[in-house]
């Protein structure tokens, strides 16, 4: 009996012959929680209209989704190592299309704020056990890496595919289709779950670190909810120091008790092994410049160019070709030969590069000529990274803790996709108000002022995610050292962790 790459037992039956459609599986309900994150984005102006929200309560559509599903999924991963993964993987897409019927059907904004933050609590159950069945079907190296390719690329492209869906579900269906359309897909998933994924039973030993919980949870919460305040009431608003200053308390707790629970929520060694800090770091900071991206594009795209929202969906196609290509056919192929960092290094600058690009707006930009280059730069730059970084936290780790490690990685990205959402969406606003004050002279030429001053806000914090990514780029050159495959003696994608 030899040990596989996640460092449990293999038998000598041989590979699962029904892996590459347990593949599909997975990669369809990885999909439905990826994509949901933007799903409703194209979507929210209708939303808005039929549920009456205000202006300032809006956002809590993107964020109460972002935030349950960041803030919970390390339980959920430990709830996959007890109860097994399989059954969690059910039961959380179960779970998740009842609460995309519930948000369907919302005929209030605070019903709909439930429903959103109920589908990320479910889909913090169902990530990490997509992930871990992901590691433990497949076992080769080879396979393994094409196999992360595909998961890698549905993972980075997830929330551009959301924007096209949505764009087309909200144009000639109607907004509440943006949840429903969850409910078939998670159906289909649920029956291809029993028929064709494996699993081995769950760890008895482990236990549920629930107050490790409400402190991670309650710190993260605190953090994003402060800084979307921060937009309204300044930075220097009483409330808004007593959030994110309560938050980082909060986690900072959460980090000492981590250190002492007798079964803690995120075992330290696992952030401590130099790989997967530096992966979780690369990253949550990627996916704060993405989710940025994403965030003024669509706005950019529809408020001042005048796309519709089928238009606006399909203008991000490129940035989601380009990611599958960077994953699927140039790292997974390289990363046998290739050290990860030689991958998320090029990649993060070449993802850098592309939004830096978009610093260049004005109010009558070309997209052929100046938003083209710049997202298929990106798409192609974020597709080279995603793929090792997924590969490389996961590899090595005790089977006791693939869930929880699994969980990591994707808080990781939900976490860096709530901050960034409020930080850089501040930022932008913060600077159009700034502009338009300093501008607004003649009222005969408001219109066109308030424009320029909204696009400069974009370019302003534009610039701040172009930074933030070249700040991952450096985090991976400087923290993941891991050899490449081919020249690791125990044959895993990383060296084992030194836990």
């Amino acid at each position: 009996m030899s040990v596989t790459r996640t460092g449990e037992p293999e038998t000598a039956v041989g590979p699962d012959p029904h892996r590459w459609w347990a593949l599909v599986v997975i990669a369809l309900a990885q999909l439905m929680v990826v994509l949901d994150a933007t799903i409703v984005n194209i979507a929210l102006p209708s939303a808005q209209r039929a549920l009456g929200m205000s202006d300032g309560n809006r956002q809590w559509v993107i964020t109460a989704y972002t935030l349950a599903f960041g803030g919970l999924l390390l339980l959920g991963g430990r709830i996959a190592d007890l109860v097994g993964r399989k059954r969690t993987f059910v039961i959380g897409l179960i779970g998740f299309a009842v609460a995309s019927g519930l948000g369907g059907a919302a005929t209030t904004s605070g019903m709909l704020f439930g429903a959103r933050a109920l589908q990320g609590a479910f889909a913090a159950l169902l990530a990490p056990s997509a992930l871990s069945l992901l590691t433990t079907t497949f076992t080769d190296p080879k396979e393994r890496g094409k196999a992360f390719g595909i998961y890698g690329a549905l993972a980075g492209s997830g929330a551009a595919i959301g924007f096209i869906v949505g764009g087309l579900l909200t144009e000639y269906l109607n907004w509440r289709w943006c949840l429903y359309v969850n409910i078939p897909i998670a159906v289909i998933a649920v029956f291809g779950a029993f028929g064709l994924l494996r699993d081995r039973p769950g760890h008895r030993n482990v236990r549920l670190d629930v107050p490790g919980a409400v402190l991670g949870c309650g710190g993260l919460v605190a953090i994003v909810y402060g800084v979307s305040e921060a937009n309204s009431r300044g930075w220097s608003d009483p409330l808004v120091l007593g959030l994110i200053t309560g938050g980082i308390a909060l986690l900072a707790v959460f980090v000492w008790w981590q250190s002492r629970a007798p079964s803690p929520l995120l075992p330290l060694h696992i952030v401590k092994d130099r790989n997967r800090a530096g992966c979780f770091l690369t990253m949550g900071l990627a996916i704060i410049g993405m989710f940025g991206v994403f965030l003024f594009m669509t706005y950019y795209l529809q408020v001042i160019l005048g796309y519709s929202p089928v238009k606006t969906g399909l203008a991000f196609l490129p940035l989601t070709v380009a990611i599958i290509i960077g994953s699927t056919q140039i790292s997974a192929r390289l990363l046998p030969h290739v050290a990860p960092r030689m991958l998320m290094v090029p990649g993060m600058l070449l993802a850098a590069g592309g939004v830096a690009m978009f610093t260049r707006l004005t109010v009558e930009s070309d997209y052929a000529g100046e938003l083209l280059p710049g997202l298929m730069l990106m798409g192609l730059g974020m597709g080279l990274t995603f793929m090792p970084v997924f590969a490389t936290a996961t590899a090595g780790v005790a089977p006791q803790d693939a869930g929880v490690t699994s969980a990591t990685v994707n808080t990781s990205q939900q976490v860096g996709g709530s901050i960034g959402t409020a930080l850089l969406n501040t930022i932008a606003t913060t600077a159009s108000t700034a502009y338009i004050t300093a501008h607004l002279r003649n009222p005969a030429q408001k219109a066109l002022i308030v424009k320029e001053g909204v696009v400069h806000g974009y370019t302003v914090a534009i610039w701040w995610a172009t930074a933030i990514m070249l700040l991952a780029g450096l985090v991976a050159g400087l923290m993941v050292t891991a050899k490449a495959p081919k020249h690791a003696t125990s044959g895993a994608a990383v060296p084992e962790s030194v836990a």
